[in-house]
């Protein structure tokens, strides 16, 4: 996890701002190993708070879990007195597995996804050739979002977006003067997610991107990845709209669909499969329940050989 004074000086005047206006209080954790923002969200009037992607720690080589990136939101969450009733997930991710499952035992708060996650769980089900017992309905999550959906934290109106393109199942989070976009944008100097994962689709993408774009300019846009666009020595995983709209290297203003997907395409061709992708997704299709003990005492991922 990224400690340096100037996020916390960031967080503080972020915290002022919130309060003044009413909007919701977003306090940041930075996993550099795997480059992701996770982030409670919180009512500065009732204390209400929702986790939105939050990190299990795994280390592939040794296929050892660890919770330290979630205990630093466990402690964030009890010092400042909050209450959790939301864990959110703006899709299920490839590069991290989600800690909701151990912050719900923590802190409580109900785990909720799109949908549409149930396409996810459709296609990855097969390729893992799971059980028949894996149910394909979402009903792992205890709640399914569907598009413009209206929920509260608090005080605070939330407001869901389908946001298709780099999954089948990503999800926008409007609450107040801030989104919170998953994968689906990057800085304006790194661009936009890749399109190229089963159920992938780059013009849907776009069109999702467009639908983000109409919010207002003066939106907090907070992304779930930062990977540092060439050039720049720094983590930021925060922006607005109005820049995302202006200076998007991908899709600024201006960029047609049809040029957004051939330049998708094109870049994703030359994108690594993520590290993680395997055991993160068939963790995260579940709602992030590891796979069950067998009979020895321990538990095993599936690693399909040859398909992704």
């Amino acid at each position: 996890m990224l400690d340096q004074p100037l996020e916390h000086a960031c967080d503080s005047i972020a915290e002022t701002r919130a309060r003044r206006r009413n909007a919701p209080i977003v306090r940041s954790f930075f996993d550099e190993a795997t480059c992701t923002a996770s982030y409670v969200v919180h009512d500065p009037v009732t204390l209400t708070a929702a986790v939105i992607d939050s990190v299990l720690d795994f280390d592939a080589p040794s296929g050892r879990t660890s919770t330290a990136s979630s205990e630093a939101i466990v402690a964030y969450v009890e010092s400042e007195g909050l209450t959790v009733e939301w864990l959110l997930e703006t899709h299920a991710h490839a590069d991290h597995l989600t800690a909701a499952p151990f912050l719900q035992a923590k802190l409580g708060g109900k785990i909720a996804i799109g949908r549409a996650i149930t396409a996810v769980q459709k296609i990855f089900g097969d390729i893992f050739n799971v059980e028949h017992e894996f149910k394909r309905d979402g009903s792992q999550f205890d709640h399914l979002f569907d598009d413009g959906e209206v929920f509260s934290i608090g005080g605070l109106l939330c407001t869901v977006l389908n946001v298709p393109g780099h999954t089948p199942a990503d999800v926008a989070y409007v609450i107040g003067d801030a989104v919170f976009c998953g994968d689906t944008l990057f800085m304006p100097d790194y661009g936009t997610a890749r399109a190229d994962f089963p159920g992938g689709d780059a013009g849907q993408l776009y069109r999702s991107i467009r639908r983000l774009l109409s919010l207002p300019d003066e939106t907090r846009l907070f992304l779930c990845h930062d990977y540092k666009a060439p050039g720049r020595d720094n983590y930021v995983w925060e922006t607005t709209i109005g820049a995302e709209r202006m200076t998007n290297v991908h899709a600024r203003e201006g960029v047609t669909e049809n040029e957004f997907v051939a330049a998708r395409k094109a870049r994703d061709a030359t994108l690594a499969v993520p590290k993680l992708i395997l055991p993160a997704i068939q963790v995260n299709m579940c709602a992030g329940v590891l796979p069950c003990v067998e009979d020895n005492g321990r538990r095993y991922l599936r690693i399909p050989l040859d398909t992704i």
